[in-house]
C-alpha cells in the first residue's frame, strides 16, 4: 500500500510570524561525519514489477491495482523516469512513448536498478542515502529485507554511505517491533564499511512521531521510549519529524517537546508546506531559523530538508526553487541538508533522471516532463544541483542565491545575431561594454551589439553579450532595464522569441510575462513592461 506523507498543507506560516533570532554559534552540535556536514537522500527502494522476482510479486508503487500493470487510470505516479539506463524493464499498459518506444518501468528489486541509482549519486557527489523502512511485518516485509541488502551491496558498490530510515505510518504496533527488527535485522548492516556513522555512532532515523495523522503514533511515551532505547543501543539517532515541532501546531501534537529534544538530530518535514520561491523565504525567516535558535540551544543537530518540487504542481521553476531553499540552509548554518526525495516518482519530488520532454513520456498520459516550464532541463539535472548544493553546503563554493548550475550539460545551439529596433530602427547595444543596460543607439553593429542567441527549447532563448560574455538578464523580475551581467541562465535570463506577422520579432521576458520594449521611442534602455506588441517592441532580427 502506498503511504504518503503529502496530506497535511498548511498555510500557517503566512499568518503567524515568529520573530528571527540572533546569529548562531559558531561551533555546530556535532562535528562532520556520514549526516553532519553531509546532503543525505531519502531513498524508496519501494517500486517492483510482476516478473522481477521480487517476493511481493506485484507492481508495488507503479499502481493502485498493484496485481495489473500500470495504465493512465491504474497509477500511483505523477512523474516519468528517463529508462534509458537500465537494462532490464517491464512493459506497462501505457502507450506508447512520444518518441514511438514501448512505455516501461523499472524493478527497485533489480540489483542493477540500485547500482544505477547509487552510481548516480557517486557521479554527483551525494553524499549519504536514508533507506525508507516501512512496517516490514507484513506482506511487503520480505521484498523490504531485500531491499536493504541490494543497498548495502550498491553502496559499497560506489563509495556512499547508508543508513536505516524507519517510517512508522500506519505501524500499530511499532514499540516492540521496531526493537525487534532492528536487533534481529537491520542492526547487521551496521558492519558496512559503508553504514553511516556520526560521532562514532550507527545512524538510525525514525520518521513520523508526532504527527496529528491519525496512522502516526500518538503516544508520546511511547515514542521516546524508543528513542531512548536505540540511543542505549548506541545509535545516533535522527528524528524525521513534524514541520511546526517546536511549536505543536498544526501538523504536530502538543505534549512531543521531550521526545524532540531526547534526538540527537532533528529534520523537519516540508514536502506539501513550500510551492514556490516566496515560501522557501518566508519559512527561513519564520520557522528555519528559530528551529535553527532552538536546536543550538538544546545540543540538537538540524537536517531541515530540501526538496525539487513537485513536476506536477508545476513548482520547479527549472532549479531556482531547489537552489533557493540551499541557499536559505546554508547561510542559515544547517549542520546537514535532506532531500526529500530521491526516487519519489508518486509525489513527483524526485532527483533520479526524469523524462526531459514529451518524447520520454506516454503519448496521453497527462505527465509532464522537466521543460514544463518552457526551460530545457537535461533527465539528471537535479541530481547535479543537489551536487552543487552539497558543495555550497561544504564551503566548497561560496555562498550564493545564484544556481550556478545550467539546466543543460553543455553549450546549448547558438547563432550570433543583432537586433534592431522598429522604434528608432537603431541596432541594440550592450553598453559600456556590457556594464551599462541595454538601449538601442547604434547606427552600426560592432562588437557591442552582437549577441549569441541560445536555443533553449519550446521557442525560448537566451541572448550572450559579446561585449562581455555575460547573459542579458531582466533584471528584478523585469521591473529593471535588460542589462547583460548574468553568468548563468535562469528564469530572468530566459526569453520567448516571438514571430510578428510583419515579419519582426517580439521578445518576452520568462521573468514576468512581459514583452522587452526599446523604451521612450529607444531613447531609454530596454525594459520588459509591456502587455502588448507595437513598434517599441518590434526588432529586426538578423545573423552577423
Amino acid at each position: 500500500m502506498h503511504v504518503s506523507r503529502r496530506t497535511f498543507i498548511t498555510s500557517a506560516v503566512a499568518g503567524s510570524a515568529l520573530a528571527a533570532v540572533g546569529a548562531r554559534p559558531a561551533a555546530a552540535a556535532s562535528p562532520p561525519g556520514d549526516v553532519v556536514g553531509k546532503i543525505t537522500v531519502g531513498y524508496q527502494g519501494w517500486f517492483a514489477c510482476i516478473g522481477d522476482g521480487a517476493p511481493i510479486n506485484a507492481w508495488w508503487h507503479w499502481s493502485q491495482n498493484n496485481s495489473q500493470p500500470p495504465s493512465p487510470t491504474n497509477t500511483t505516479i505523477v512523474a516519468w523516469p528517463d529508462m534509458r539506463e537500465y537494462t532490464r524493464t517491464y512493459r506497462t499498459a501505457y502507450g506508447n512513448l512520444g518518441n514511438g518506444q514501448p512505455a516501461t518501468l523499472f524493478s527497485s528489486y533489480d540489483q542493477q536498478t540500485v547500482d544505477t541509482h547509487f552510481r548516480w549519486m557517486r557521479e554527483n557527489n551525494i553524499d549519504t542515502a536514508a533507506l525508507q523502512r516501512f512496517n516490514p511485518n507484513g506482506g511487503e516485509g520480505a521484498t523490504r529485507d531485500a531491499m536493504a541488502t541490494k543497498v548495502r551491496g550498491a553502496a559499497e558498490a560506489n563509495g556512499r554511505k547508508f543508513y536505516i530510515m524507519y517510517d512508522v505510518s500506519g505501524w500499530t504496533n511499532f514499540q516492540p517491533e521496531i526493537k525487534t527488527d532492528w536487533t534481529a535485522k537491520m542492526s547487521a548492516l551496521t558492519a558496512s564499511p559503508m553504514y553511516a556513522k556520526q560521532n562514532g555512532k550507527p545512524v538510525v532515523c525514525v520518521w513520523g512521531f508526532g504527527f496529528t495523522e491519525d496512522k502516526h503514533p500518538s503516544d508520546a511515551a511511547a515514542c521516546l521510549d524508543v528513542v531512548n532505547w536505540f540511543k542505549a543501543q548506541g545509535c545516533y539517532v535522527i528524528g524525521g519529524v513534524p514541520t511546526y515541532w517546536r511549536q505543536g501546531i498544526n501538523d504536530c501534537r502538543p505534549g512531543f517537546i521531550n521526545v524532540f529534544n531526547a534526538l540527537n538530530m532533528l529534520s523537519p518535514w516540508m514536502v506539501g508546506r513550500i510551492g514556490k520561491i516566496a515560501d522557501t523565504d518566508s519559512f527561513y525567516t519564520n520557522i528555519n531559523t528559530p528551529d535553527q535558535a532552538y536546536c543550538d540551544s538544546h545540543g540538537i543537530d538540524y537536517q531541515p530538508c530540501v526538496l525539487p518540487g513537485d513536476v506536477k504542481g508545476r513548482q520547479r521553476a527549472h532549479g531556482d526553487f531547489m537552489w533557493r531553499q540551499f541557499y536559505n540552509m546554508v547561510r542559515l548554518g544547517a549542520q546537514g541538508i535532506y532531500i526529500s526525495m530521491f526516487d519519489e516518482f508518486n509525489e513527483g519530488n524526485q532527483i533520479a533522471k526524469t523524462a526531459e520532454n514529451a518524447s520520454m513520456i506516454p503519448a496521453g498520459s497527462g505527465l509532464l516532463g522537466l521543460d514544463e516550464d518552457g526551460t530545457v532541463c537535461s533527465s539528471d539535472y537535479y541530481l547535479r544541483l543537489t551536487g552543487d548544493g552539497g558543495r555550497m553546503l561544504k564551503g566548497q563554493i561560496a555562498l550564493t542565491s545564484v544556481r550556478p548550475t545550467q539546466p543543460v550539460v553543455g553549450t546549448p545551439p547558438s547563432t550570433a545575431i543583432s537586433l534592431r529596433s522598429r522604434a528608432n530602427n537603431m541596432y541594440v547595444t550592450a553598453e559600456n561594454a556590457g556594464a551599462q543596460p541595454l538601449i538601442a543607439n547604434r547606427t552600426a553593429v560592432g562588437g557591442w551589439e552582437q549577441f549569441d542567441r541560445i536555443d533553449l527549447g519550446n521557442g525560448n532563448i537566451a541572448l550572450q553579450a559579446r561585449a562581455n560574455g555575460k547573459y542579458v538578464c531582466a533584471d528584478n523580475a523585469g521591473a529593471s532595464a535588460l542589462i547583460a551581467n548574468r553568468d548563468t541562465i535562469g528564469g530572468w535570463e530566459t526569453f520567448q522569441l516571438v514571430s510578428n506577422s510583419d515579419g519582426t520579432i517580439s521578445l518576452k521576458a520568462q521573468a514576468n510575462g512581459k514583452y522587452v520594449c526599446a523604451d521612450n521611442a529607444g531613447a531609454a534602455a530596454l525594459i520588459a513592461n509591456r502587455d502588448a506588441v507595437g513598434p517599441w517592441e518590434s526588432f529586426d532580427l538578423a545573423s552577423v
